[in-house]
């Protein structure tokens, strides 16, 4: 069992970069907390906001999760006490830090999240972030459901990232920028790998990617709770989550796990959406609720949270071959302008 002082001992392995004395030696570790497997540490180095940095905070979480350690919180500040995203000219960002996780980056991150599989969270991923486009706002898309990859499809995106002087510059559709593992696996083969392969990809995705200016970064995480979830919640420490359920009690009692582990992991969940609420009879246009009532609410009371939206049942009706995507609601269509109003809310709620 993880203590204090057991991770003390864990860190005296970490160096600082610029001192090459041990954190623990240089009065680095400021503070330890540990919870129910949930490990938060706060780092003092003699500089922050550097590639270094990201080099620190990865040997941090590796050790710390080979020593038991279920998720990883960390912050950073310098020695001279000033945080990461203070200080003077000496402790500006280095510029060879990717863009994308520098401190001074202005783009919200957005994880979308589901307890179990088949409620749809890729689809619900796909339409917020071409909804988020449509209101002028510049939108990626990193589908970290690396296993269950799908976006590309969903999008009906047909073109690969392209190489450009050792950059890559991701694919894009309906003013999305997209990230897949869906583009480097041939013929729909499984990925078969270990979780640290993994986790170097979703690294690779924020790392090597020229994603340029952008206002909005949804990552489509796995469902559930595993390896790669936990990477992401500790690669970006002040994320926003929503979480996608089924109205079905089952499945909202599945989904609190996953707004759990946000908010272990000092995320803010921003939302609740509800999938599959309801199938509307054209014919009589009575609402049938086939999977139940009330989960999406129970689920966002229990977060202490909103319920973002209620979204049907239904089919997109776009298929001018132009613009085909499978999964992409019509601006003009129903359900679509359901994911407007959500966009909207979003906007409202984390540009106050």
């Amino acid at each position: 069992m993880l203590t204090e002082q057991k991770v003390k001992e864990i860190l005296q392995q970490v160096q600082d970069p610029d001192l090459h004395k041990s954190i623990v030696d240089t009065g680095g570790v400021r503070e330890v907390k540990i919870k129910d497997g949930y490990v938060s540490v706060k780092i003092a180095l003699n500089r922050t906001g550097t590639a270094e940095q990201m080099q620190v905070q990865q040997q941090i979480v590796n050790l710390l999760k080979g020593a038991g350690a279920e998720s990883v919180g960390l912050r950073f500040e310098n020695l001279d006490g000033s945080s990461q995203s203070q200080g003077g000219a000496r402790h500006q960002p280095n510029p060879q830090m990717p863009p994308l996780l520098r401190p001074d980056n202005k783009t919200k991150f957005i994880a979308i999240a589901s307890g179990k599989g088949g409620v749809g969270k890729s689809t619900v991923t796909v339409n917020i972030a071409t909804a988020l486009s449509r209101l002028g706002k510049k939108v990626g898309i990193i589908d970290a459901d690396i296993y269950g990859f799908s976006v590309p499809d969903m999008m009906g995106i047909d073109s690969r990232p392209k190489v450009i002087a050792e950059k890559i510059y991701p694919a894009e559709k309906f003013g999305v920028k997209v990230m897949s593992m869906g583009f480097f696996v041939e013929d729909n083969s499984p990925v078969i790998w270990r979780g640290p392969m993994l986790g170097k990809m979703l690294n690779n995705f924020f790392a090597e990617v020229e994603w340029g200016d952008l206002d909005y970064l949804l990552l489509d995480l796995p469902p559930g709770t595993g390896d790669v979830a936990l990477d992401v919640h500790d690669m970006l420490p002040s994320s926003k989550e929503i979480i996608v359920t089924t109205p079905h009690p089952t499945a909202a009692f599945v989904a609190a796990r996953a707004g759990a582990m946000a908010l272990r992991t000092n995320h803010e969940v921003v939302g609740v959406i509800e999938n599959m609420s309801y199938f509307e009879n054209k014919a009589s246009g009575e609402k049938e609720y086939i999977f139940g009532k009330g989960g999406g609410e129970k689920l966002a009371k229990d977060l202490q949270t909103d319920l973002l939206g209620q979204i049907p049942l239904g089919q997109p009706t776009m298929d001018d071959e132009k613009d085909f995507a499978p999964s992409i609601y019509e601006e003009t269509h129903p359900i679509g302008k359901i994911y407007a109003d959500i966009a909207t809310k979003l906007v409202k709620k984390l540009e106050k």
